[in-house]
């Protein structure tokens, strides 16, 4: 239930920072300045198999960039169950970071709430210049037509997971391609004591990147092009369904995921317990858990097709993490050039490589590392067959109605309660209810 509060209560303090915005973000002409110019605050994402993991990753980097500008670095590590709402209070408070990692999905919403400074043409010239960054990347930055609200940090798509030795063991001789095959996987794997596949139930963001593509592979979008909610759509409710489906009908989902939150589906991949997962840039996680390279495999995430593409055969939605700065940070320049720091070629590799993600720097993906099979799956759906959520400013919003509707379908799926068309579209209409009203 405190999940439940948290995701109810970001809601509102969304509503609250839009509508405060010149207080939270700085003034309309721009606010902040360098009044603190030796100190710096910074929240991370966990982008690690834990915070300690993260720590470990980004202290001996925040420490060079110290002996580089005499400028130290405060690290706080944030867990993703808390980061938005974290966000969304420091806007309407003022009392936020300095600098921040958010993920990409949230920039308009951000954007909208005026709290960070915009990154326009002569502060992306302080960095090295827009052009120096991946067009998908800059894509999810914020609202097309305005100056972004922050700058790509790391690139990400999803990718289908699964355990070599399950599979095996389980005689599946490929990993799926389709959804059809998937659930066959996943039933052959379940016969043998193991889970078929692992979901983040109670994870409000990662059902709406499930879905979200789903809806796309369904015809839906969940905004129409007027940037108005859409989420009873026949296609909407289909992707719904179909998602927590692999629970409900299929059986493939162990009942306990609809709780999990915190990276737990992944955590039983290792382990040996579960033979499939859907997952961002999973690697760096499988190895601090324990696994070796050769323990895994990586696959296209599956479509109706089989062959992933534009459109209907989209895979992934556009994944990753942006870089933002606080528009009344006390120390704006330090903030500058902590990001030019973080968003240089050489820490855009030392980072990259360590999470597994792919940079959105184009000059820092020559280096091989980026060119290895696990990472190839990626960048070639990032490149092919994956999708922008949509950049509008209740995008947040959209995340936490319809990703707590997706949660409570998997606790009544796992309660052994019906999961019907008519109860995912009661479910949504409710989820349509409570987004504000244009």
């Amino acid at each position: 239930m405190r999940r439940f509060r948290a995701a109810v209560t970001g809601a509102i303090t969304l509503s609250l920072a839009l509508a405060v915005s010149a207080c939270g973000g700085g003034s309309a002409t721009g606010g902040g300045g360098d009044g603190s110019p030796k100190t710096l605050t910074y929240w991370a994402s966990n982008q690690g198999a834990n915070i300690e993991v993260d720590k470990k990753v980004l202290q001996p980097e925040l420490d060079k960039f110290e002996k580089q500008t005499g400028i130290k670095v405060k690290l706080e590590v944030v867990p993703w169950s808390d980061l938005l709402n974290r966000i969304l209070t420091a806007t309407s408070s003022g009392q936020g970071p300095d600098v921040l990692n958010i993920g990409n999905t949230w920039s308009a919403s951000l954007q909208a709430s005026g709290a960070l400074l915009p990154w326009d043409e002569k502060n992306f010239g302080k960095i090295g210049g827009k052009d120096r960054f991946v067009e998908s990347a800059l894509g999810s930055t914020g609202v097309q037509g305005q100056d972004p609200a922050a700058v790509p940090l790391y690139s990400m798509a999803y990718a289908l997971y699964y355990n070599k030795k399950l599979f095996a063991e389980a005689g599946i001789a490929k990993p799926p391609a389709t959804w059809d095959e998937l659930v066959a996987a996943g039933k052959k794997l379940t016969a043998k004591g193991k889970n078929g596949i692992g979901v983040e139930g109670a994870n409000l963001s990662n059902n709406i990147h499930q879905v979200f593509v789903l809806g796309k592979q369904h015809g839906a979008d969940f905004f129409t092009p007027e940037g108005k909610p859409d989420f009873t759509s026949d296609g909407a409710v289909a992707a719904v369904k179909q998602y927590v489906d692999l629970m409900a009908q299929h059986k493939i989902v162990a009942p306990g995921n609809a709780e999990y939150a915190q990276n737990q589906s992944l955590s039983d991949f290792s382990k040996g317990r579960t033979g499939m997962v859907l997952w961002q840039t999973a690697s760096a996680t499988f190895k601090a858990q324990g696994m070796k390279d050769e323990d895994w495999g990586v696959a296209p995430a599956p479509v109706r097709s089989g062959k992933p593409g534009p459109g209907t055969a989209t895979n992934s939605m556009v994944a990753g993490i942006n870089m933002g700065v606080f528009k009344n940070t006390d120390n704006r320049d330090g903030a500058l050039k902590f990001v030019k720091f973080m968003t240089s070629d050489a820490e855009q590799k030392i980072l990259n490589k360590a999470y597994g993600s792919i940079p959105p720097v184009k000059s820092a993906q020559s280096d091989p590392a980026f060119a290895a099979p696990a990472v190839a799956v990626l960048r070639d759906t990032l490149a092919t067959s994956a999708a922008a959520l949509p950049q509008v400013p209740e995008e947040s919003q959209f995340e936490t109605v319809v990703g707590t509707a997706v949660k409570e379908l998997f606790a009544d799926a796992a309660a052994g309660r019906a999961v019907t068309e008519q109860s995912v579209r009661e479910k949504l209409e409710k989820a349509q209810q409570q987004m504000p009203k244009k």
